[in-house]
Formats: structure tokens, C-alpha cells, sequence
């Protein structure tokens, strides 16, 4: 491997078994994902004849562990697949090996064991809801990860100090063919006025990156007897959860209270901006926020591009909406709504938005809470600089 490769390493405390992989975040194209692959490092002697088994999982965490009563779970298992590693049941020389594995069996010598998972189709992407300040511990979520475990049999009870577990994402990035920018007009007509008021709002893109200002289009022909008295702007996340209904749940993330005014016969062509940042909105419990690890920074969740495919799955799938409201004398109010995406860019494409976006993770904002992935007493975590 190269100087600059990275892999990710955890031990379960009992050192019987342990995961090497290389990478943490899986790429969600839409029409396909990347696999999972790693390799699984046993030791025969403190295995004591007890198989191992590696599991992919993708759970929705819907509520605190301390709320577990009763012994049920505030959580769900959405996706769920183990695999026997060892005793193998397929020679590794059978197995097609990613460039990784093979570099890691050559470095880990006959005790290490290839896994590879695929995922399936419309898994919900890594995410949680943002809690309040004084919360602790695990709060909603979807998460995503690989689990390994020693055991007589796959339905055997397992011991924690023989597991091992490594949070993984999976992510989405923006697409490379944009579509049209939105764009939205109307015409109102009042009681007792002639003419009609035409206003129209326009945004430059359909996809944005985080931490890139909005810049929205507003234009206005008052041709009627009625006054402008303020324009109002604001950018929204509506997050749609599936689980045992239909639930939405709608906060604004940035606002543009502008003051401006129109009077009758007038006409209005100005540009508004708008920053959406999670930097601004830290205090705002129940925001969706793309899925971290351990205490990486994070930002506002991206905007799912599958969520229209098979809804009665259970996930979580997040929209963004920009909202222009026109209050107009006599107390009436007038509102259009652009939707837009944003998104993260492809690391792969070149092109690395207003700010670079890199695979260490550094984030434009600055956003320390509880570790939600997993408990920061695991000290067993460490990164391995392959030579």
C-alpha cells in the first residue's frame, strides 16, 4: 500500500477476533453502491473451536437507550445480513479479492479471512436528528455497521468481549448531470383592483454544496392598487420519516427577513442571499444532519436522491424547499416555494465546491456533541498506516 492509505482497525477485547478495512464511507450513485469488503483477523487459539461471523447491518434508532423498558427497543433492524468467515466456506484463492484485501492478506498473513456485502436497493442513508443541548447518549438515527462476533453457531449467544463492531456511512454526493434551475411564477388578483400583481423567483442551480450562498431571484410587477409591505425568504428541511407512518416534519434553517417594500404600479428586480450552515442552527434540536463518526464534525443532511422508489421502506428521506412569502397590505400573504438539493460534491469528479471537501472528513462547521455512533469508552479503535 501507499504512504498515504489509511486502514481501519478495531479489536474486540478479548483479541480472538478483529476487522481491517478500508475505507468507512460508501458511495450511494443511486443506481448502484459500493460494496462493503474488509478482512477479518482471527486468532485460532483464543477461538477455542467457535465459528466467526461478520454482519452488515442497518438499524433506525428512534428513541434513547435509557427509554428501553420492558425489554423493548426504541430501535429496528431495516436491513440485516451475517455470513460465516471462519472455518471459510469458500478457498480464498476462489475469491475475488479488491486490491485492499489482497494487500491486507499479504500483510496479515493466513489468519486473515476476506468479507464482502453488497447492499441493497433503496437503504436510507447514514443520518440522525439533532438533540437538544443537554441531551446525552444515542438519539434518532440510521446507521450503518459491520459487525463481527465469535460464537458456537450464527443463533449462539455472543459475548460482548468476543465482538467487535465498526461504524461505516453510506452517503450520497451530488450527481454530475444538474438539472434545470427552479424557477416559479403567479399572478394574484385581488378584490376590487383591476390589474393583477405578477411575481416571479428563480434560483441560479438546482444542486448547491453545503456551505455555498443562495442566491435567489426575486421579481416583481405590481400592476394592482395593493402594497408590498415586506418580503420574507427562508430555506426549509422537510424530513420525511417511514417507519410505522407517514410522519413530516418541517424546520427552517436559514431566514431573510429583507424589510423591503413595493408600492402600488411598482416594479422590483433584486437578488436575495441565503446561507444555510448548521453552524447557525445548533441550538435547533430535531434538524436532520448527515451521519458522522465517532466525533467528526458534520452539517446539515444532504438531500436524498432515491426517495421517490419504494417508500414503504423503512428510512428517512430529507428534502429542501425555499420559501418566499409576500405580505401584502390588508394582511394577505402570498408564497411560492422553490426546491433545490444540497448536496455534497463528488470527491471523484474534481470538482471540490467553494470549499474542498476531503476524505479525512473536515467539515466547513464546527459541531461537538455526544458520540452517537458508538460509546467513547472503546479505547480499542485505531487507525494503521499500512507501509
Amino acid at each position: 500500500m501507499s504512504p498515504k492509505s489509511v486502514v481501519y482497525k478495531k479489536m474486540c477485547k478479548d483479541k480472538s477476533v478483529g476487522v481491517y478495512m478500508g475505507k468507512r464511507d460508501f458511495i450511494d450513485r443511486v443506481d448502484s453502491v459500493e460494496p462493503v469488503d474488509g478482512v477479518i483477523l482471527i486468532d485460532p487459539v483464543l477461538l477455542k473451536g467457535k465459528k466467526v461471523y461478520v454482519t452488515l447491518a442497518c438499524t433506525f434508532r428512534y428513541g434513547k437507550d435509557d427509554m428501553d423498558i420492558l425489554g423493548i427497543t426504541f430501535r429496528r433492524d431495516i436491513y440485516l445480513c451475517t455470513r460465516q468467515v471462519y472455518p471459510a466456506l469458500q478457498d480464498k484463492e476462489q475469491c475475488t479479492l479488491t486490491k485492499v484485501q489482497e494487500k491486507l492478506l499479504q500483510k496479515l498473513g493466513e489468519n486473515g479471512y476476506p468479507f464482502f456485502f453488497e447492499f441493497p436497493d433503496n437503504l436510507p442513508c447514514s443520518v440522525y436528528l439533532q438533540p437538544a443541548p443537554t441531551d446525552v447518549g444515542k438519539h434518532c438515527a440510521i446507521e450503518f455497521e459491520v459487525k463481527v462476533f465469535s460464537a458456537e453457531s450464527q443463533d449462539a449467544k455472543v459475548h460482548k468481549r468476543s465482538t467487535v463492531r465498526l461504524m461505516i456511512r453510506k452517503v450520497q454526493y451530488a450527481p454530475e448531470n444538474l438539472g434545470p434551475a427552479p424557477s416559479v411564477s403567479f399572478t394574484r388578483n385581488f378584490l376590487m383592483s383591476d390589474k393583477p400583481m405578477h411575481v416571479e423567483a428563480s434560483l441560479e442551480k438546482q444542486t448547491y454544496y453545503h456551505g455555498e450562498p443562495i442566491k435567489v431571484l426575486v421579481k416583481i410587477n405590481n400592476e394592482s392598487n395593493r402594497t408590498v409591505k415586506n418580503i420574507i425568504l427562508s430555506v426549509d428541511q422537510t424530513a420525511n420519516v417511514v417507519l410505522y407512518s407517514n410522519d413530516s416534519y418541517m424546520k427552517t434553517v436559514a431566514t431573510e427577513d429583507s424589510g423591503d417594500s413595493l408600492g402600488q404600479g411598482g416594479k422590483m428586480e433584486k437578488v436575495y442571499t441565503l446561507l444555510p450552515l448548521l453552524a447557525n442552527n445548533k441550538e435547533r434540536r430535531g434538524i436532520v444532519l448527515d451521519g458522522k463518526l465517532k466525533h467528526e464534525d458534520t452539517n446539515l443532511a444532504s438531500t436524498s436522491l432515491n426517495f421517490g422508489v419504494l417508500v414503504e421502506l423503512y428510512k428517512c428521506y430529507k428534502v429542501f424547499q425555499l420559501a418566499c412569502s409576500f405580505v401584502v397590505y390588508f394582511f394577505s400573504e402570498i408564497g411560492l416555494e422553490l426546491p433545490f438539493q444540497l448536496m455534497h460534491p463528488n470527491p471523484d469528479s474534481g470538482n471540490s465546491g467553494p470549499y474542498q471537501f476531503i476524505r479525512t472528513f473536515l467539515f466547513l462547521y464546527t459541531f461537538a456533541l455526544h458520540d452517537i455512533m458508538y460509546s467513547a469508552k472503546t479505547h480499542s479503535f485505531s487507525r494503521w498506516h499500512a507501509a
